[in-house]
């Protein structure tokens, strides 16, 4: 029988999750301003493996999002 987490091991886990999403988020600025240099530049073949690598990153911070929610019910 598995026992719910007790308050600071949730603190902890909140807190590494924080900082995961904080470098996703980072990650995804320096994407976007990656993207709009090369753009700018006059290279457009970098568009769409850049939008998907934002949508991979969109997609963990929603999953992160999930499993706090998922926590939080338990």
């Amino acid at each position: 029988m598995k026992k719910p987490f007790t308050r600071e091991q949730k603190t902890t886990i909140v807190y590494g999750i924080l900082c995961i999403v904080l470098v996703i988020v980072v990650l995804q600025l320096w994407l976007l301003t990656a993207t709009m240099n090369a753009y700018l530049g006059g290279d457009e073949s970098i568009i769409l493996p850049a939008a998907l690598a934002s949508l991979i990153c969109f997609l963990l911070n929603v999953g992160l999002l999930r499993y706090l929610y998922a926590m939080e019910k338990k």
